[in-house]
């Protein structure tokens, strides 16, 4: 099981055993991460569960969606390179070790 780690704005590290196949809002809503809303529920429509991807990782990533690109247009924190929508990246093994920065805002 991949172990990923999430840190908050404040610099406080989670880090999570992260099950095949789960996207990283689902698991960061499950363990009560309060820098995820997840309002949407994972169907890109909302922006509240942007990160910022450790810029190695972008390449283990599975490629953006169109709808996932036209939300990220709309975060209330900064848009970056390595933005992402948590509800769009699913655990892989590549994912292992990997560090996703939270937003200091998402509503």
């Amino acid at each position: 099981m991949p172990k990923i780690t999430l840190i908050a704005a404040n610099g406080e590290a989670t880090e999570i055993d992260a099950a095949l196949g789960r996207t990283l809002m689902e698991l960061a809503v499950e363990i009560g991460i309060s820098g995820i809303v997840g309002e949407c529920g994972g169907s890109a429509m909302c922006a509240t569960c942007h990160v910022y991807v450790e810029s190695s990782r972008m390449d283990a990533l599975s490629a953006m969606r169109p709808e996932e690109n036209a939300m990220l247009d709309s975060t209330i924190s900064e848009r970056r390179p390595n933005s992402r929508l948590s509800c769009q990246i699913k655990v892989t093994n590549e994912l292992d070790g990997a560090l996703f920065y939270l937003p200091e805002h998402q509503v």
